[in-house]
């Protein structure tokens, strides 16, 4: 699924954001108002410079899910980055509890 193409806006290049079938599936298992949350976050936050840090978007410790981490609250969007060809690849959605995260139906210690 692709939410944003690549263009030249001011003088950041726009990374497109795509995200796999079971990624849509994590989304869908999230409330209405938890899944406007995470798509507009994502929209604002990794459309540009995604692999910069900030309080919100940070690296990840080697882990199953994916090397970078955005929070929103206790909502978690887990995703990659394909410099060369500026895309952010969404690898899965979910929520945090404590020390897991529950992503769709599978609840993943970190």
């Amino acid at each position: 699924m692709l939410w944003y193409s690549d263009h030249v806006r001011g003088t950041g290049l726009q990374f497109r954001i795509e995200c796999s079938p079971e990624t849509v599936e994590h989304l869908r298992a999230l409330t209405t108002r938890q899944r406007s949350l995470v798509l507009a976050a994502m929209g604002e936050q990794l459309q540009y410079e995604p692999l910069v840090e900030t309080r919100n978007r940070r690296p990840m410790r080697p882990n199953p899910l994916a090397p970078w981490e955005l929070r929103i609250g206790d909502l978690r969007v887990y995703y990659d980055v394909e410099e060369t060809e500026h895309i952010v690849l969404i690898r899965a959605v979910g929520i945090k509890e404590g020390n897991r995260v529950r992503i769709g139906r599978e609840v993943i210690e970190l």
